[in-house]
């Protein structure tokens, strides 16, 4: 297994080196984008098993957005739910043999970081506008505003670490097991990895609701922040 420090371009596209994380995340977007159309092209009012199941996972993925967030999920669903199921899908195609899971390269979960970090002024400035985003690092005093700039790159940061670590060092252990005991007895070991994939997955996607959430929170007044929770309350003058 070559060292995750140590990325080898397999080719080039002009300047650009394409190393193999790149490919597989390539064909893991993909197999997502394929699968997700299959799955969605066909939806009825009377639900089949196939859209039933469908709208059992939307169902728990709003449920799970509101309570740690306590707002409408509709805003977040699609960049939260693709975030996580790219991560699940990337962190388990270790088990595919002679494949590297990309989440476990250091370029793969610097650009998710970065994603994270974008998608944070993306939704806080179309919540708030420009204003209302700037205004929340001023929170409680303008005093904090360095720290809360700085809060803002670090956390981020600390979940780029968590989950490369996380993935690298799974995918080491079973490596190593394997080569040292065979193929049987790693066996127990990719059971853990599958579930450490799954934990990271949630943990990384639910790390990116909390700092989406938090910042657009923090940037409303507290009708506007009541207007967020239960849409189904009148607008305030601002809204209006």
């Amino acid at each position: 297994m070559n060292s995750p420090l140590d990325s080898v371009a397999l080719f080039y596209v002009g300047p650009v080196p394409i190393t193999q994380a790149v490919l597989t995340t390539w064909a893991i977007m993909a197999v997502l984008v394929v699968g997700s159309f299959l799955l969605t092209r066909r939806l009825d009012l009377i639900a089949s098993r196939r859209q039933a199941v469908l709208e059992l996972i939307v169902s728990t993925m709003d449920t799970q957005i509101h309570e740690t967030s306590g707002a409408v999920p509709a805003p977040y669903r699609s960049f939260i739910g693709t975030l996580f199921v790219f991560i699940l899908v990337a962190n388990w195609c270790s088990l595919i043999p002679g494949v590297e899971p990309p989440t476990a390269q250091l370029e793969t979960d610097a650009a998710l970081a970065v994603l994270v970090f974008a998608s944070v002024i993306w939704f806080g400035v179309r919540g708030n506008g420009v204003g209302g985003y700037l205004k929340s690092f001023a929170s409680p005093n303008v005093i904090m505003i360095p720290l809360n700039m700085l809060e803002s790159v670090t956390r981020v940061f600390s979940m780029f670490v968590r989950l490369f670590g996380n993935v690298m060092s799974g995918v080491f252990v079973v490596g190593i097991v394997a080569s040292l005991a065979g193929l049987l007895v790693p066996i127990p070991l990719m059971a853990l990895d599958l579930l450490t994939g799954l934990v990271q997955a949630y943990i990384f996607a639910i790390l990116a609701l909390v700092f989406i959430s938090s910042t657009v929170a923090e940037g409303q007044s507290p009708e506007q922040a009541k207007q967020a929770a239960d849409p189904a309350l009148p607008p305030t003058k601002k809204d209006t």
